[in-house]
């Protein structure tokens, strides 16, 4: 199957490809990615191969060796679990730290995070709603007024984006967490920082019970 060569960049659309055959085991833990038939059956070049295997690398998807290339990393349980609970304790800070320092302008830009999603929910538009719901942690991670907490966040939400957008995949997983965003937002507005801390913490662990129920049994 050809790339979709219409996204921002040929080097996005071929990452997205590979990045969707891996996550869904098409390629597995130990294939060796080369460029020649990656090439050949994707219908690009290799510059924009090797921007994609370089981007995959950095998401943790494959790992990269000399004299060997590019092989697959896989979907493994253990290292999903070890970012989760810790998602789940930073990210339980931030939501307490927000509910006490949150500005209006922040409020509000949180609430149209949530509200704009339940529009698209009802309308179905899974890109919206992914983009959103990156959107309404980053606003958090901003409202917490740790710089540090902010970074390390931010960083830690990139580096699993992948994982994250094949638990929003799962049939009900969107609409469950919308509804936890609301929540979330209700509690910080009116600054009841255990109830936003305690929400944020379940909001997790409820993604990654999802996440583990996609992976295949094999790997968990």
């Amino acid at each position: 199957m050809i790339v979709d060569k219409n996204i921002k960049s040929l080097g996005e659309s071929v990452f997205l490809r590979l990045e969707e055959e891996i996550l869904s085991g098409a390629l597995k833990k130990g294939d060796l990615l080369t460029e020649i038939s990656l090439s050949k059956r994707l219908g690009v070049s290799r510059t924009p191969l090797r921007a994609a295997i370089h981007t995959l690398a950095e998401e943790g998807l494959v790992e990269i060796t000399p004299n060997k290339g590019a092989v697959v990393v896989g979907v493994g349980a253990d290292d999903l679990v070890d970012i989760y609970e810790i998602r789940m304790r930073l990210e339980g800070i931030a939501a307490r730290a927000a509910a006490k320092n949150i500005s209006e302008q922040a409020k509000r830009e949180l609430r149209e995070s949530v509200e704009l999603s339940e529009f698209y929910l009802t309308k179905r538009d899974y890109d919206h709603l992914k983009e959103l719901d990156s959107e309404f942690h980053n606003i958090i991670y901003k409202s917490s007024g740790s710089r540090h907490l902010y970074k390390i966040l931010s960083e830690l939400h990139r580096n699993i984006r992948s994982y994250r957008r094949l638990s929003l995949a799962v049939p009900k997983r969107l609409e469950g967490s919308v509804n936890e965003h609301r929540e979330i937002f209700e509690a910080i507005e009116r600054a009841d920082a255990d109830s936003a801390e305690r929400l944020t913490v379940d909001h997790i662990k409820a993604a990654l019970n999802n996440l583990m129920s996609t992976l295949d049994p094999l790997k968990r």
